[in-house]
């Protein structure tokens, strides 16, 4: 395995207690948290477009954390040749977007876990989902936490899997 180059700092990425800890005050405050999931793998415009309408349901008091898969997690989910960014690269390049307040890595192949904990007042995805596909622990948790679960519209025409397709016919070329 390559070696990874040295990261900066992040003080966006944290451990799970630490978020649970900001959502806390933000509650108190009364601010919304908004959560949202994934890979975010080779970040394009569809992800930043997704990232700032999800930002606009935490309104100007309240923050939208993103619950990244760990790279573990992303190779069961798309395979031994994903990601192709590590996960520390992932979270370095989400913590770039104005539109995100917090970054937790999860490491299983769902995040139940982290829903349970975290209790989001919104959980959004994108528009390629709907309540039928969510995996069904992670929805039970939303619902007992009572989140409202916002599907956000998809920007046609930017896709990770192919552009990782194209990057890889480029270098044929």
């Amino acid at each position: 395995m390559a070696s990874r180059p040295h990261m900066p700092a992040n003080p966006r990425l944290m451990t799970l207690k630490r978020a649970v800890a900001i959502r806390r005050r933000l509650a108190r405050s009364g601010g919304t948290f908004v959560l949202t999931n994934g890979v975010f793998d080779l970040l394009h415009p569809g992800h930043a477009y997704y990232l700032e309408a999800a930002r606009r349901l935490a309104g100007r008091k309240g923050k939208l954390f993103v619950a990244l898969n760990s790279d573990g997690s992303v190779r069961v989910l798309k395979g031994p040749r994903r990601p192709v960014m590590d996960e520390g690269s992932r979270a370095y390049t989400l913590a770039q977007l104005r539109s995100v307040d917090g970054i937790v890595v999860f490491r299983g192949k769902r995040l139940a876990r982290e829903i349970a904990a975290l209790k989001p007042d919104v959980y959004c995805k994108a528009g390629d989902y709907t309540l039928g596909t969510l995996d069904p622990a992670e929805r039970a948790e939303l619902e007992k936490a009572g989140s409202k679960i916002v599907f956000l519209p998809f920007l046609r025409g930017f896709s990770t899997t192919r552009l990782v397709r194209r990057i890889g016919a480029a270098g044929t070329a």
